[in-house]
């Protein structure tokens, strides 16, 4: 059997966006994962259907893996002819130990690439506001690891000479060993009223950020309950996070959103989060497949001449209805005459892209102010088609069919539940580490109960904001048992994302 590679590749310092493009392309290909703790777990959701992953984290509390028997799981499972990850935070070979995977894969005959990553010892200070160095106060720089036992009887650091020899000093890892590395650089000479920063879990949500000076940081960090993993910044640069200082400013900071939307459609929620300093979290309960047959909506498009209008609720709508348009053999010079209406903006969108102009678009993007919009056009008689999902709302059909139109209601595509890991998202629910839960459809919300409701769905739910994207989906919350705290007023992605900010506001000013 051919060997396998490993990839020894840098997850960057937690938010999930800085992992390299390079990167990001093992991970999709990889047979194998192995990960660590300081890895963003939403990296995982690249991976291949398949892949195995494998956790070796290691963390204060203990390590689920020793070194030697990471080096040898990596040996055995590129001997198994596998394309391996190695996923590790920062960069691999900046204080990450991946010099020892590596030095053990060339030992035994396995080929090896390193993949770099974005150090968390420059990472981490950007997200604070705080450039590692500066024409005006930092020329020179100094990295160091400060997860070094203080009770060594000798260092292979040498405070003395580092506590004067660079304008700035970033020390990784090294929160509770802090107290030791103020002395140290104070016994040597700093002065005790140089700038430190002291950043819990940068470049995430939990991001927390201390600062002081070498005479007070320590108290300040042990008043604020500070921990690893940590970057410690020491000197004159730190002063300009005052001014410099974006991240912490986003609206959404510290926000994790949980994202229950099909997976093909939470992209542009998911940016829209991310762009405003929050973090998504792509959950999907639902996924969009086609239909069990497509004998009724052949049936419709073999006959689409006979229709007056065609009303789409949906994108998916347009997308399953065009697709199967396409494979009849037809396209869109057989709707010529044909009226069309859509739900909303991106409903419409979606058909101007087949270069078709939109009869209707109702204000209120709902299926009954479509009976409003169009009443005074539909007569006794006219065909109409709906395209639709097999679990839509009949009330429009029905609403059509009381004006005398003659409705034919078929199934483009099926929504079904995605069957995600609720075991995990149970977890982070547990564990406060979601902090807003957002529901676009009706169908998200039912899934999402029954993949988590075990009676403990009240408690899970405690703290965390639930928003709707509009009346129809937030009655289906609540008849289900969970509070809606916020509503959009346009039902739309961009209305939502409106509307949690606006409540996010609000919240902060409380505060």
């Amino acid at each position: 059997m051919k060997i396998g590679t490993v990839y020894l590749v840098g997850a960057g310092p937690g938010d999930p966006g800085l992992i390299t493009v390079k990167g990001l392309t093992c991970i999709q290909k990889a047979d194998v994962i192995v990960y660590d703790r300081l890895a963003s777990p939403k990296l995982l959701s690249h991976a291949a259907p398949g892949a195995e992953l494998i956790f070796v984290g290691k963390s204060p509390a203990g390590h689920a893996m020793t070194q030697e028997e990471i080096n040898r799981l990596l040996i055995d499972r590129a001997r198994q002819g596998n394309l391996v990850v190695r996923l590790k935070g920062g960069d691999p070979f900046v204080f990450g130990r991946g010099g020892e995977e590596a030095e053990a894969l060339a030992e035994a005959g396995i080929p090896f690439e390193v993949v770099p990553g974005i150090t968390s010892a420059v990472a981490v200070p950007a997200y604070a506001g705080i450039p590692v160095t500066h024409r005006d106060y930092a020329s020179t720089l100094a990295i160091i690891t400060g997860n070094e036992d203080p009770r060594k009887e000798s260092s292979h650091i040498n405070w003395e000479k580092l506590a004067a020899a660079t304008d700035t000093l970033v020390i990784l890892m090294g929160a509770a060993n802090l107290a030791y590395i103020v002395e140290q650089l104070t016994k040597f000479g700093a002065d005790p009223q140089t700038p430190v920063a002291v950043i819990n879990w940068g470049t995430r949500p939990e991001q927390k950020t201390v600062t002081g000076n070498l005479e007070n940081i320590v108290s300040r960090v042990m008043k604020e309950g500070v921990t690893n993993p940590s970057v410690i910044i020491v000197g004159r640069v730190v002063n300009l996070r005052k001014k410099l200082s974006w991240y912490e400013k986003k609206p959404l900071f510290g926000k994790r959103v949980l994202i229950t939307r099909s997976r093909e459609q939470a992209s542009n929620l998911s940016r829209a989060i991310e762009a405003l300093g929050g973090e998504a979290v792509e959950f999907p309960t639902i996924r969009i497949v086609e239909p069990e047959n497509y004998e009724l909506l052949d049936k419709a498009i073999s006959r689409l001449d006979s229709y007056r209008w065609i009303i789409f609720t949906s994108v998916n709508g347009v997308r399953f209805f065009f697709t199967r348009l396409l494979q009849q053999g037809k396209d869109v010079r057989d709707l010529k005459g044909i009226n069309i209406c859509a739900i909303g903006p991106k409903t419409r969108e979606a058909l101007e892209n087949y270069a078709l102009k939109v009869f209707y678009v109702p204000d209120e993007y709902r299926a009954e102010q479509i009976i409003t919009g169009l009443k005074s056009w539909i007569k006794p008689g006219d065909r109409i088609l709906l395209p639709r999902a097999d679990i839509a709302r009949k009330v429009l059909a029905e609403m059509l069919s009381d004006l005398g139109a003659v409705v034919d209601e078929v199934v483009a595509y099926r929504t079904v539940p995605a069957g995600g890991d609720a075991r995990l998202l149970k977890e982070m629910l547990a564990e406060g580490k979601i902090h807003i839960i957002t529901f676009t459809s009706s169908s998200t919300v039912r899934n999402f109960v029954h993949l988590l409701d075990n009676g403990q769905l009240p408690g899970l739910l405690e703290g965390v904001t639930v928003a709707c994207i509009g009346p129809v989906t937030a009655q289906t919350a609540r008849k289900l048992g969970l509070p809606v705290h916020v509503q959009a007023h346009k039902y739309t992605i961009d209305g939502l994302v409106e509307a949690i900010l606006e409540a996010n506001q609000v919240v902060i000013k409380n505060d």
